[in-house]
């Protein structure tokens, strides 16, 4: 038996897939909505305002006639408040001139127009009672503001009901002016309140006030203050020139201040300098300090209403601390107005420094610095008034200095130098420390 091979052949097929992911990403976006404009160049006669500005405008205007200028010029209003109205205005009036004015046949031609001129008669002639389109309502009150109303009522007793029943107008506008209802009155009312003066007659709480009479008062006589004499008598050290006083003097030069200035330097008798509004800058005010630092005799100095800036202003504070003589010093009112945190800080930490200045006159801006400054001419004010005294106790030596703004004594121990604050009038009573 034949053995019969078989061969089986296979043919396999491989099916490959392509799997493709794909992602979205989700924006979250808020609700505003963002709008893009687009603009566009503006134009002019179809072109762009950008090729007009290498045209020459003279040379167009040269081209133009006389009634073409007429008529562009009609269409032109200049903001120019240097040309007279009649040239700033479009309107050209062709009647002619009738003469001068007469502004009383003016208003009687006024007047005699108006009352010839008749009414423009109503569409629908006026009926009284008959209300035409729809009345105005107003809508109710809500019951809390109702219920509000109701509770300002105050009881303030009978005897003040009495007295408020029984007073008259004037004493009603003057209890106004007290409570501080300047609402309720007129400036006159409210002036006579405060200076406690009769109120103006007539005046009630419908009153106008009627404007006041001008008061004129004499002009300020000139300041007769020979420079050139002064200068020689600050330079001659003359004992008869103590206060110096160049107040509004106008012209003065810069040499003037510079001689002046040099002789202060060497000068011992002069105790007041005062040069408000005499036109003192930066340069002449730094000779002034130089001046202050050498003269040890200066008891105050007045430089305000001047042209010195800040930081010179400062130069004159230090300038204070070298001879510590200076007890007034007013430089207020110059070119600047304010003058700084930083400034005002450096001129505070100079005044507490400064150990005999009793008067500054400056315009601090900062609450910080004013404080600061005025407690410290205080503390100078109360050290320049103190006395002291020497007093022999138990075999011990006391030093007593008496404060008399704040009526406290200061004892001090010579001996241990400890200190005690005892009241004046317990001082005045047993001179001798209490034992602590």
């Amino acid at each position: 038996m034949a053995e019969v091979e078989v061969e089986e052949s296979y043919e396999t097929t491989t099916v490959r897939r392509k799997t493709v992911r794909q992602s979205f990403k989700i924006q979250e976006t808020s609700s505003s909505t963002k709008t893009t404009t687009m603009t566009t160049p503006a134009k002019l006669y179809g072109k762009d305002l950008s090729e007009y500005d290498d045209i020459d405008v003279d040379t167009l205007l040269s081209q133009l006639s006389a009634e073409e200028i007429n008529i562009l010029a009609k269409e032109v209003d200049p903001d120019d408040s240097f040309l007279p109205p009649n040239q700033r205005t479009s309107y050209e009036c062709t009647k002619s001139p009738t003469g001068p004015l007469d502004r009383k046949k003016l208003i009687d031609h006024i007047n005699k127009q108006a009352l010839e001129t008749p009414d423009i008669p109503d569409l629908e002639p006026y009926v009284p009672g008959i209300v035409r389109g729809k009345k105005w309502i107003p809508p109710p009150q809500e019951a809390r503001m109702q219920a509000a109303e109701e509770q300002i009522a105050i009881d303030l007793g009978d005897e003040y009901e009495q007295a408020l029943t029984d007073a008259t107008q004037e004493e009603i506008i003057d209890l106004a002016a007290i409570l501080g209802f300047h609402q309720m009155m007129n400036q006159d009312q409210y002036h006579a309140s405060l200076l406690n003066k009769n109120q103006p007659v007539g005046l009630g709480w419908d009153g106008i006030t009627k404007s006041a009479a001008q008061k004129v008062y004499p002009p300020e006589k000139p300041n007769t203050t020979d420079v050139d004499d002064t200068i020689k008598k600050v330079k001659d050290n003359d004992h008869n020139l103590t206060d110096l006083n160049w107040n509004n003097i106008k012209n003065i030069s810069d040499e003037k201040f510079e001689q002046l200035f040099t002789a202060l330097k060497n000068n011992t008798k002069l105790q007041a300098l005062s040069l408000t509004n005499v036109g003192l800058t930066d340069r002449t005010a730094l000779m002034l300090a130089e001046a202050v630092e050498k003269n040890a005799t200066l008891r105050v100095l007045n430089v305000e209403t001047n042209f010195i800036s800040p930081p010179v202003i400062v130069v004159l504070v230090k300038a204070l601390l070298q001879n510590m003589s200076v007890e007034e010093f007013r430089a207020s009112n110059q070119r600047s107005t304010v003058l700084g945190n930083k400034i005002e800080m450096e001129i505070t930490d100079l005044v507490e420094k400064n150990s005999t200045l009793l008067r500054l006159g400056l315009h601090l801006e900062y609450n910080d610095a004013r404080h600061r400054v005025a407690a410290h001419l205080q503390r100078n004010i109360d050290r320049n008034e103190a006395t002291d005294e020497i007093t022999h106790v138990g075999g011990k030596t006391y030093l007593v200095i008496k404060h008399p703004r704040t009526k406290i004594a200061t004892i001090i121990d010579k001996s241990t130098q400890e200190k005690e604050y005892i009241v004046e009038q317990e001082y005045h009573a047993s001179p001798a420390p209490r034992d602590t």
